[in-house]
């Protein structure tokens, strides 16, 4: 481990030199290359150096103490820190183990995230609004930016669809837990009886591909344009600015309409084509390196049951991990942070059982 980690050290100060050299100052796409490994490596890079400070200080403690000349006010502050630095170094270790665990190269990006009403009719489709909602309260308390897609709402305020961009630093490490299907429990607005109704909205969280990751042939895509519509009249435009791109070879249609600008839908319609193309393509190799490895956070495939937000009990559960919470409301307001910490320690708990057995 610690060979591993003193290579990381001396990448690290060759990329703090290299950021300022002219070749890679004067290209962005050079710099945001060395910018990005620098801040993947960073805090290994700290933590690691925080482990040396506490050894170097039991070093000098001990050389303090040994001294039979040291006076006694420094023998006590030097025993002071001797102790201190002791009990600091086992969770430095553990705290090294996990930043060494392999990092998901998808993690910094932004993502794309697809909501779709599944079974249960018009209360599914209300629920992937309180779906959208959640989400878009989460991202505004981690300082994420929510910008639309697509939306097709329905004569009830609720969402057949919704796709939307989520940019942020480590936005794809957080949302990617989502990906799945998402069952509510509750009597819906529809119903004169009272009764408690079972419906799901499916969720789909696609890293963004960059340009460079996804070569797609203008040959094999199919764009048409239509005009914009919406429930009850709603974003109706009078020109048809609305963007339909089908890939060919998969059969993948993509459509925008949320723009005003029929080349900005087109520009966000191919990143969601990029991003689900180079999902299928990372999926295949995931597929092909771990097929004997199954983390108990799940595949992530959105046939599973994620999680179950019962409303009469005001209770959440997760069913990967089997975390219960009684705390529906301040969940749907966005206050996810305990569940995704629960499921990136599950994760790294499974990684770190793994890296034992191996």
């Amino acid at each position: 481990m610690f060979s591993r980690l003193a290579i990381f050290d001396k990448r690290y100060n060759e990329l703090e030199k290299r950021m300022y050299e002219p070749d890679v100052v004067s290209d962005p796409d050079r710099y945001r290359e060395v910018m990005r490994e620098y801040a993947s490596i960073e805090p290994v890079v700290k933590k690691y150096r925080e482990y040396q400070s506490a050894q170097q200080t039991i070093e000098d403690s001990l050389m303090i103490l040994d001294d039979a000349s040291s006076d006694e006010e420094l023998r006590e502050l030097a025993s002071i820190e001797l102790d201190d630095a002791k009990r600091s170094l086992p969770a430095l270790e553990e705290e090294l183990k996990i930043l060494l665990l392999p990092k998901d190269p998808n993690d910094e990006r932004n993502v794309i995230v697809e909501i779709r009403g599944g079974t249960g009719g018009e209360e599914s489709s209300l629920f992937a609004y309180d779906l959208y909602r959640m989400y878009s309260m989460y991202a505004e308390r981690r300082g994420y930016k929510i910008e639309v897609i697509n939306l097709n709402e329905t004569g009830l305020g609720g969402y057949k669809e919704v796709s939307f961009i989520v940019s942020g630093a480590g936005a794809y490490s957080r949302f990617k837990f989502e990906s799945g299907t998402h069952r509510v429990q509750r009597v819906p607005k529809t119903e004169s009886s009272g009764r408690i109704h079972t419906s799901a909205a499916t969720v789909a969280v696609l890293p963004e591909a960059d340009d460079v990751e996804v070569d797609i042939n203008p040959n094999d895509l199919e764009i048409d344009t239509f005009r914009s519509s919406g429930a009850g009249g709603q974003h109706i435009n009078k020109t048809s600015s609305a963007i339909r791109i089908t890939h060919k070879p998969t059969g993948m249609v993509v459509e925008c309409q949320d723009e005003r600008s029929q080349y900005k839908n087109k520009d966000k319609a191919m990143k969601v084509l990029k991003s689900r193309l180079l999902k299928i393509e990372q999926d295949k190799q995931h597929e092909a390196i771990a097929s004997d490895r199954r983390s108990q956070i799940g595949s992530g495939d959105r046939s599973e049951k994620i999680r179950t937000y019962n409303f009469p009990q005001s209770r959440v559960t997760d069913h990967r991990i089997g975390l219960t919470l009684y705390k529906l409301d301040e969940i749907m307001n966005g206050d996810l942070d305990e569940i995704i910490d629960a499921l990136v320690t599950a994760q790294r708990a499974e990684q770190l059982k793994e890296q034992m057995n191996a």
